[in-house]
């Protein structure tokens, strides 16, 4: 059986180890305009030696955005940005993907000059969102009931997608990863309690997640499958989006997406976020559904990782918070050394503290 040691071939690149850095959100980037910066440069820098690392959300449009300081892939100054980091990645022996973003109804009208927020359908999102406060510091405030993306406005919202795949590409990247997890806009439509739609792209399943399945075929169309991976979070509640039928869901779209020959299928288990343990029934299913390779993710340690490579239910494992704290995970865990840890008030907004100050094993 593979260790998460070896080399891993997805889609166009192969990797050097199978411990991939999860996307997680920073809140790092420059106001105004959410352009990428010399601090992010740094911190993905410092963790280059994982065998892939997945870029924070990085919206697709200003329509896109649910948080402060988030980054995004859609203006000249944001690619250039990105572009600083690539590069500097790939000149420390590392590989980089960017995940593709659209937040839907987890964002607030202030974030978009006013405008109201947009889902599946006008579903309330109770629960809050992090935009800055008047003393320029994180605040969290309600989230307001989102309107309903009309259907004359799908194609444009496609078309973003695609446009980042090309700005993605034009600014380095080596893979995109389109986020279709965790209660954002593709979830949203997947999911049966937020999609409440009697159009298209609401009802059945198939018409649920026709609009995931779009903008995948639209990023393809953009770069090439072999450089486009998706993620998924089928199980499990994620910022107010419970889908009673995710489970049948996520096989579904696993199926569809492995007809599609892409890159890699990116599983976030529910574990992380407080719910269930996945179960290997439904990982034997996934496997069965989706014939490429699978990044698990969610609450893993090393143990889990290689007890799941050991029974080829997954091909990689992506590292989260654990990869905040330990910008040498791959050596880490491979040499089983003691972890940073970590420190959760420094997680969202800031500076280098709790961002690029972490130590690598042996370092001051």
């Amino acid at each position: 059986m593979p260790s998460l040691f070896e080399p891993l071939d997805l889609g166009a690149v192969t990797l050097p180890n199978r411990v991939l850095m999860a996307p997680l959100t920073r809140m790092r980037a420059t106001p105004p305009g959410d352009v990428p910066n010399d601090l992010m440069r740094e911190y993905y820098v410092q963790r280059a030696s994982a065998g892939l690392l997945v870029s924070e959300g990085t919206q697709i449009s200003n329509e896109g955005k649910g948080y402060m300081d988030t980054p995004g892939i859609h203006s000249p100054e944001q690619v250039a940005g990105w572009r600083r980091i690539t590069d500097a990645v790939h000149e420390a022996g590392g590989l980089i993907a960017a995940q593709l973003w659209h937040t839907g109804r987890v964002s607030h009208e202030s974030l978009h000059d006013g405008r109201p927020t947009v889902s599946a359908s006008a579903v309330p999102y109770r629960n809050r969102t992090t935009v800055r406060g008047e003393d320029g510091r994180p605040t969290r405030v309600p989230c307001p009931t989102p309107r309903a993306l009309a259907l004359d406005e799908l194609p444009r919202v496609v078309e973003d997608y695609r446009r980042a795949a090309v700005n993605a590409r034009e600014a380095g990247f080596d893979l995109v990863e389109v986020h279709g997890a965790h209660g954002y806009l593709l979830h949203q439509f997947l999911a049966a309690d937020t999609n409440q739609r009697d159009d298209e792209y609401g009802g059945s399943l198939a018409n649920r997640a026709r609009l995931m399945l779009e903008v995948v075929d639209g990023v393809v169309d953009a770069w090439s499958a072999d450089r486009v991976g998706i993620r998924i979070s089928p199980i499990g509640s994620f910022n107010g989006t419970e889908d009673p039928e995710g489970a049948e869901a996520g096989l579904f779209v696993a199926e569809e997406l492995g007809r599609r020959d892409l890159a890699f299928l990116h599983l976030s288990e529910p574990d992380w976020a407080g719910g269930p343990v996945l179960d290997d029934d439904y990982r034997r299913a996934l496997r069965a559904a989706h014939p490429g390779p699978i990044v698990g993710a969610g609450g893993y340690d090393r143990a889990k990782a290689e007890r799941l490579l050991d029974a080829g239910l997954i091909d990689a494992a992506a590292f989260g918070r654990t990869f905040i704290a330990n910008p040498d995970l791959p050596r880490r865990l491979a040499e089983d050394l003691p972890l940073n840890p970590q420190r959760p008030e420094s997680f969202y907004g800031g500076d280098a503290e709790g961002y690029t100050d972490y130590p690598e094993h042996g370092a001051a």
